[in-house]
C-alpha cells in the first residue's frame, strides 16, 4: 500500500468517526428536546397522589429536588375517565378548536393557493416590493401586530368573536411563501406550453399548478395546522369568553392538584397534531427543501 492509499484511509476513518460523532450529538439534543414530551404519557396515567409527591418540591410548597418515572408506580386511568366521561366542557373546547383550525386552513387555501400562484406565475410592476412586503410581514411577531388588529377588530365590531382569530389567521402571508416556494419548482416552459395549446390561465392553475405543485401546499397545511392548533396568544388577547376558547386555554386554567388530568388533556390535544405531523411528514420535508431553495 502506498503513501496515497494510506493517506486515504486514513481520511475516510476521520470522516467516518466525525460522522458517529455528529450523529451521537444529534440524538443527544434530540432526547433532550424532546424529554418533556415523553414525560406526558407517564404523568397522564400516575395516581394524583404520585404525582404530588413527585413534582410538589417544584410546584407545591415542598422542599428539595423533584423526581419523575417515567414508567408510573401506581398506574390508573381516572384521569382519561374523568376527561372523557366527567368533563363536558373539554368536548366544547375540542370543538372550538376543530372549527376553528379547519376555517383557517379552508380560508388559507382560498386566499393563499390565488396569491402564491400569482407571484410564481405572472411578471408584474412591482411583483418584486409587494413580495418582499409579504416577507417582512411574515417576519413580523404578534405582539407587533396586537393593537392594531385589536383597533381594526373593534372597528369591524369583532372583538370577543372567534372571527377575530380566524380572519387575521386568514391572511397570514407565511403560508402564501411556502406555497410560492411550491410554485416556483415549476418549469415556466410547462406553463408556456399549456398556453400555446389554448389552455386559459384558470385551467392551467387549476390542472398544471396545482397537481404540480401540491407538496408545497401540503408542506404549507401541515405548518398551519401545528401552528393554529395549539394557538394561545391570539385567542388569549380576542376571545373574552370562556364559551369560544379553543383548547390551548383550557390547559392553563389547570393547577398542581390537577396536574395528572393536564397531562390526559395535553395527551389527547397532541394525538391529532401527531396524526397530521405523520400523515405531511414527506410534504413537510419537501416544503423546508423549497424555503431553502433559489430559482
Amino acid at each position: 500500500m502506498d503513501v496515497a492509499q494510506i493517506i486515504s484511509v486514513k481520511i475516510k476513518k476521520k470522516k467516518k468517526k466525525n460522522s458517529w460523532l455528529a450523529t451521537g450529538i444529534c440524538f443527544l439534543m434530540a432526547f433532550i428536546i424532546c424529554l418533556p414530551l415523553l414525560m406526558i404519557p407517564g404523568g397522564a396515567f400516575m395516581d394524583p397522589a404520585e404525582i404530588r409527591q413527585m413534582l410538589s418540591p417544584v410546584l407545591g410548597a415542598g422542599n428539595g429536588y423533584a423526581i419523575w418515572h417515567f414508567i408510573p408506580i401506581y398506574p390508573t386511568i381516572e384521569h382519561f375517565y374523568r376527561l372523557l366521561i366527567g368533563s363536558p366542557a373539554f368536548y366544547k373546547l375540542f370543538w372550538n378548536t376543530v372549527g376553528m383550525t379547519g376555517a383557517i386552513l379552508a380560508g388559507q387555501l382560498i386566499v393563499g393557493l390565488p396569491s402564491a400562484w400569482a407571484f410564481a406565475a405572472f411578471k408584474f410592476r412591482g411583483r418584486d416590493f409587494l413580495f418582499g412586503l409579504y416577507v417582512v410581514l411574515m417576519l413580523l411577531p404578534f405582539q407587533v401586530m396586537l393593537l392594531p388588529q385589536y383597533i381594526v377588530l373593534q372597528k369591524l365590531d369583532l372583538y370577543s368573536n372567534p372571527a377575530a382569530v380566524i380572519l387575521p389567521a386568514v391572511f397570514s402571508t407565511f403560508p402564501v411563501f411556502i406555497m410560492y416556494r411550491g410554485f416556483t419548482q415549476i418549469d415556466l416552459e410547462v406553463l408556456e406550453a399549456a398556453r400555446l395549446d389554448g389552455a386559459g390561465e384558470l385551467q392551467i392553475f387549476l390542472y398544471v399548478g396545482l397537481p404540480l405543485g401540491q407538496m408545497g401546499t401540503r408542506a404549507a397545511m401541515v405548518l398551519s395546522f401545528l401552528e393554529y392548533w395549539n394557538l394561545v396568544e391570539q385567542p388569549m388577547a380576542f376571545l373574552e369568553e370562556q364559551k369560544d376558547w379553543p383548547l390551548s386555554l383550557y390547559l392553563p386554567q389547570l393547577d398542581i392538584s390537577q396536574a395528572g388530568f393536564a397531562f390526559a388533556v395535553s395527551v389527547v390535544v397532541l394525538i391529532p397534531a401527531l396524526f397530521v405531523f405523520a400523515l405531511g411528514q414527506d410534504a413537510l420535508e419537501e416544503g423546508i427543501t423549497y424555503i431553502g431553495t433559489k430559482k
